[in-house]
């Protein structure tokens, strides 16, 4: 498939001496699939650790999102797996828009997952992680046990918020995406050169492919959305919702506008057994930018530290 997909690769130079991004890079290129995309990700800790946190991050993002949960994740004597999706951080950034598709992307954090046999996994997510992580035990519950769910939703065509609404139609009409620009609107703690690091991967616009896209693979239902996908994500909400028996955590920014308290509250209750939320004062759409203590009650709640 992917042989004669045109991509972009950003220049490794960009992401020298990121503030508080200390770890090395790894690299596959030839995933089942997606043979000749070079494909990033973050692999720390024991490789025989008997858990192992998969951060999966959102729009516009990258692995660096979960520089201040990882730390703790690590602390606890786990392993700690981050890709960066197609179009995103370090990984190849194909240039038409139209290759980006939720089956895309949920197909290749499929086969990253069987590549590195990636098993007893505590899923880490939010945003677009949430969206396509919460949709892995649809094909493999045998490999989840765990969750550290943040302001995201299940892809089953829900009616969109206004700030959603506003949200793609910005993405839309704005090819060039001042991701870092963002971040600091979205979070006034994020300095200079951490909004730099998220706009690293972006030399200039045609690397923008994958952002601009993300919003509009959002299934609305009265907007004729892939059905496929909403079957998907109602078989991921009804297993998480009668089936999952492993252990769970919520983390909610109450400031998000678009996936705030109403959207979490609502995934509260498709999550069995969830604990009551651990709510965020303050905290916008990129909770883990707030990460550390949120993952440290996490672990404390599950165990995992003292």
């Amino acid at each position: 498939m992917s042989s004669s997909i045109e991509a972009l690769r950003t220049p490794e130079a960009r992401f020298a001496n990121l503030p508080g991004w200390n770890y090395a890079p790894k690299y596959i290129d030839d995933l089942k699939g997606y043979e000749g995309l070079r494909v990033h990700y973050v692999d720390e800790g024991p490789r025989d650790a008997s858990r192992i946190f998969l951060c999966i991050h959102g729009e516009p993002s990258w692995a660096y999102l979960f520089r201040k949960m990882m730390p703790v994740f690590l602390e606890s004597g786990a392993r700690v797996v981050a890709p960066d999706f197609l179009g995103f951080g370090r990984s190849d950034k194909p240039v038409d828009d139209n290759v980006y598709t939720f089956k895309f992307h949920r197909d290749f954090l499929l086969e990253f997952i069987r590549r590195l046999d990636l098993k007893n996994l505590t899923l880490v997510v939010q945003d677009w992680g949430g969206l396509l992580g919460l949709t892995i035990p649809v094909d493999m519950p045998e490999r989840v046990s765990r969750l550290l769910i943040m302001n995201t939703g299940f892809p089953v065509g829900a009616k969109p918020t206004q700030g959603f609404l506003a949200w793609r139609a910005y993405c839309a009409s704005t090819p060039d995406l001042p991701v870092g620009a963002l971040f600091q609107r979205a979070n006034n703690t994020i300095t200079e050169a951490e909004a730099a690091a998220y706009d690293a991967p972006f030399p200039d616009a045609r690397y923008k492919a994958g952002v601009r896209k993300f919003p509009q693979l959002v299934p609305i239902a009265d907007e004729k959305a892939d059905e496929d996908v909403m079957a998907i994500g109602r078989a991921a909400r009804d297993w998480w919702s009668t089936k999952f028996d492993g252990q769970s955590f919520m983390g909610v920014g109450l400031a998000d506008p678009v996936l705030g308290k109403p959207v979490m509250d609502n995934m509260h209750k498709a999550i069995r057994n969830c604990p009551p939320p651990m709510e965020m004062e303050g905290v916008g759409h990129f909770v883990q930018e707030s990460g550390e203590p949120l993952a440290r009650a996490a672990l404390k709640h599950w165990g995992d530290l003292k």
